[in-house]
């Protein structure tokens, strides 16, 4: 029996999670070298708050867990910002042993690998430790030297912009690094850096049916607000009152 009932939208067929990977199934896997196809993730409530309690967490479901986990099986590099990792915790094994063993199968690496995104390396190194993979953290030059020294020892560190993290040199990196089918996790301001140099080609995006009021964030910050960019609708998957979305960029 699955965690969650999840069935498309106007239908009562479960659908198992063969169905799910096909349904979030990458449309395109580009070729080695060129740049990597970015999908984001994220849960947003109702009133369009991107986390409760300071976590985004806190409005997830069984449902909404499940095809984050399905979702982390396919990719080759799981993107994440700094202040993600920190809020959300980020330690350890990030798949199940049964999802290393299918990923075996299909003949994936057992575990995803893993790029933190940090301009300032504020970063707790106890955390790569703890990784499955050694990391790859993208940071900026004006970083402090002290930081990315003791980050070196337990992860690869490499410079893709000069104050901040620019998303076209980061996404240079991934491709060199072989990595073509990347999923971004977080934050808001991954997003919206990512938003604002069009290098966003998918959301799935989960709408938990609750309101927190708050003053919580929206799920992208920091892009400016220049134009109206349409997305195509793939999919609509409910799971009792949570809709499960998928849009691609048009």
């Amino acid at each position: 029996m699955s965690a969650a009932v999840i069935t498309a939208a106007g239908s009562k067929k479960e659908l198992d999670d063969g169905q799910l990977l096909d349904a979030y199934a990458w449309d395109t896997v580009p070729d080695a070298g060129s740049r990597p196809c970015f999908r984001f993730n994220f849960i947003t409530s109702v009133d369009g708050a991107v986390s409760f309690n300071g976590r985004s967490g806190e409005l997830g479901n069984d449902a909404d867990r499940r095809v984050f986990a399905l979702l982390r099986s396919t990719a080759d590099l799981i993107l994440v910002g700094a202040g993600t990792v920190r809020a959300e915790g980020y330690a350890g094994e990030l798949l199940s042993v049964q999802a290393q063993s299918e990923r075996r199968r299909r003949g994936l690496t057992a575990h995803p690998g893993i790029a933190v995104v940090s301009a300032s390396l504020h970063l707790d190194p106890e955390f790569f430790r703890q990784a499955p993979v050694r990391p790859l953290v993208l940071t900026a030059a004006a970083a402090p030297e002290s930081r990315r020294r003791a980050l070196e020892r337990v992860a690869d560190v490499v410079v893709a912009g000069a104050r901040t993290v620019d998303p076209g040199q980061a996404a240079a990196v991934l491709a060199r690094r072989g990595h073509r089918r990347v999923l971004c996790e977080g934050g808001p301001q991954l997003f919206g850096s990512f938003q604002a140099a069009g290098l966003v080609d998918e959301l799935c995006l989960t709408l938990a049916p609750v309101f927190t009021a708050g003053a919580a964030g929206r799920i992208t910050a920091g892009a400016p607000e220049t134009r109206l960019e349409p997305l195509r609708l793939k999919h609509v998957l409910c799971s009792g009152d949570t809709l499960l979305l998928r849009y691609c960029t048009a």
